[in-house]
């Protein structure tokens, strides 16, 4: 018997702890059969003051977090902590800060084709390990191709206006249900789960989950 879960998963594609956490929440899944999940990506903007060119992403960090000596201690952590996750980051290979919102319009779009996570995979492995600008139309839909979009209709979508009215109202949902940092998921909009946890974390909350859905209360 499996348990089925509708899981939304808030996240921005420039946030490296929603990499780290959508890593260890794939770990997680995949040592539990008996869960059926059916994944809904949501969008979150870290900064949508960014503008569309993007920022240079040192000037950009430097102001945001102080001297080069707590950005390397910084970026340091976080190789660590993604390493311990099975994924190797390559920094100091990003130029820019982008803005998200084109990114998020094709995570939209690829949910439409049960594409999503596959999506939002390519987009963190061609941001983090990459260093590939995740904000440029061209570079969104040669990332579309690789997971079987159309490259040619995601870059007529690009330009031009859809779903980004959709995309703001989707962040502005997030921020009134409560949403002020991600990775989050929200499962059966009932539960949620916040940061990147480790997969024994994750096996705690699907035994919990399991246990509710099926009327058994928990052993203290």
């Amino acid at each position: 018997m499996t348990t089925p879960l509708t899981i939304d998963i808030i996240s921005d594609v420039i946030c490296p702890w929603c990499y780290v956490g959508k890593r260890n929440f794939d770990l997680a899944l995949a040592a539990r059969p008996d869960i059926d999940a059916t994944l809904r990506w949501r969008p979150f903007q870290l900064d949508p003051s960014v503008p569309p060119q993007g920022v240079d992403r040192r000037s950009y960090l430097r102001a945001k977090f102080g001297d080069d000596d707590r950005l390397a201690a910084i970026s340091n952590s976080l190789k660590q902590t993604a390493a311990e996750a099975g994924l190797s980051l390559n920094l100091e290979a990003i130029a820019l800060t982008p803005n998200t919102l084109d990114a998020h319009r094709l995570l939209h779009w690829a949910g439409g084709q049960g594409q999503a996570h596959a999506m939002a995979e390519r987009l963190f492995a061609a941001y983090f390990t990459e260093g590939r600008d995740v904000g440029n139309a061209e570079t969104l839909a040669a990332l579309a191709g690789d997971v079987g979009l159309d490259p040619t209709l995601v870059a007529a979508l690009l330009a031009g206006e859809a779903d980004r009215a959709l995309i703001h109202a989707e962040v502005e949902e997030a921020h009134r249900l409560g949403v002020n940092g991600v990775p989050t998921f929200i499962i059966d909009g009932k539960w949620s789960v916040t940061g990147a946890q480790p997969p024994e974390i994750w096996q705690r909350v699907f035994d919990k989950l399991v246990d509710a859905k099926s009327g058994v209360t928990p052993a203290a």
